[in-house]
C-alpha cells in the first residue's frame, strides 16, 4: 500500500494538481477552449515531436512495433466495442459515442504526461510513438466512426492533412539522417515551445472536464470505462511481449493503452452530433476513475 501511495502521489497527483488548476480556471473565467486547443495542436505539439524524435535514440524497429501496438489494441478495442453496441442494441448515434468512448485514448493530455513522469523522456518519446499512432486513427476512423458511415472514408481520411505533427515526424528522420545539428536559432524556440506541451495539456484536460457532465445511459457509459481502462491495458499487456517491444516500450505502450478516453473524442461527437454528452461523460468518468486503474498498473509495470 506504500508503494501505491509513493506511486499516486509522484505519477498521478501531478497532473491531477495541474489539470484541476485548469479546471478551476474554467470555472472562474469561463474560457473558451477552442484556441487554447488550436495553440497546442498547431503550435506545441509538433515541437515536442520534432525535439523529441532528434534528441531521443530509438532504433526504427521499435518505432514499427510501437505503431503495431497501437493500431492492434485500438482495432480490437473498436470491434469489441461495435460487437457490445449490436448487443446491447443500442441506436446508431449511441452506438458511435460508445464506440468513440471506448476506442480512442488520451494519450495525449494524459499519457504523454504519464510517461514522462513514470519513464523519463526515453519513456515519453515512446510514448509520443503511440499518441501519434492513435492521433491518425481517431482524425480518420474517429471521425468515419462518428459520421456514422454517412462520409466516405477518403473524405474521412482528408483530416489527416491537418495534423501538423504527422509532418514533424519525416522532418526528425531526415535532421537524424544526415546528422544535421539544428542551428540555435531554430532549436532553442523549439525546444521551448515543446516544453510547454505537456502543462499545456494538462490544463486543457481541466478546462473541458469542467464543461462534462454524465450521460443517463449509465450502462453503456460504464461499459466503455470498463473498455477504456481495464480491457485496453490488458491487451497491450497480451501483445506488447509478442510484438518484441523492449521492456521500456512495453512499459510506454501499456499505460498509453490504459489512458481514458480522448478528450478529441468529445470534439468529433460534436462536429457529427454522435450523442456529444455520452462521450464528454466518458471523458469525465474515466478520468476520475483512472488513478484506481493506473496506480496499480504502473506498480505491475515497475515504474
Amino acid at each position: 500500500m506504500p508503494r501505491l501511495v509513493e506511486l499516486f502521489a509522484d505519477n498521478l497527483l501531478p497532473i491531477l494538481i495541474v489539470a484541476g488548476a485548469g479546471y478551476l480556471l474554467q470555472r472562474s473565467l469561463k474560457l473558451d477552449p477552442r484556441p487554447i486547443s488550436q495553440v497546442i495542436f498547431y503550435g506545441f505539439t509538433p515541437c515536442l515531436v520534432f525535439t523529441l524524435l532528434v534528441n531521443t535514440t530509438i532504433v526504427p524497429g521499435e518505432i514499427i512495433r510501437m505503431v503495431g501496438l497501437a493500431a492492434i489494441v485500438m482495432a480490437a478495442i473498436g470491434i469489441s466495442s461495435w460487437i457490445i453496441a449490436r448487443v446491447i442494441r443500442l441506436d446508431p448515434r449511441t452506438a458511435s459515442a460508445f464506440i468513440l468512448a471506448s476506442t480512442f485514448m488520451n494519450a495525449g493530455n494524459y499519457g504523454l504526461s504519464l510517461s514522462l513522469f513514470a519513464f523519463g523522456e526515453a519513456g515519453l518519446a515512446l510514448a509520443t510513438v503511440f499518441f501519434l499512432t492513435s492521433s491518425v486513427l481517431t482524425n480518420s476512423f474517429g471521425v468515419y466512426i462518428a459520421s456514422a458511415g454517412r462520409l466516405p472514408p477518403l473524405q474521412a481520411l482528408r483530416g489527416l492533412i491537418r495534423v501538423p505533427s504527422l509532418y514533424a515526424v519525416p522532418a526528425a528522420l531526415i535532421v537524424r539522417a544526415v546528422d544535421w545539428s539544428v542551428p540555435l536559432l531554430l532549436a532553442r524556440p523549439i525546444e521551448l515551445l515543446s516544453q510547454a506541451t505537456v502543462p499545456a495539456l494538462l490544463l486543457l484536460l481541466g478546462i473541458q472536464i469542467a464543461n462534462a457532465g454524465f450521460p443517463p445511459q449509465k450502462g453503456p457509459l460504464a461499459l466503455a470505462a470498463v473498455l477504456r481502462l481495464i480491457v485496453s491495458p490488458a491487451l497491450a499487456w497480451l501483445l506488447a511481449p509478442a510484438l518484441g517491444l523492449s521492456v521500456l516500450g512495453r512499459q510506454a505502450g501499456i499505460i498509453e493503452a490504459g489512458t481514458p478516453t480522448a478528450v478529441l473524442s468529445t470534439v468529433i461527437a460534436t462536429e457529427f452530433d454522435a450523442q456529444p454528452e455520452f462521450v464528454t461523460g466518458a471523458v469525465l468518468a474515466t478520468t476520475l476513475l483512472s488513478p484506481l486503474t493506473i496506480t496499480p498498473l504502473l506498480l505491475l509495470l515497475g515504474a
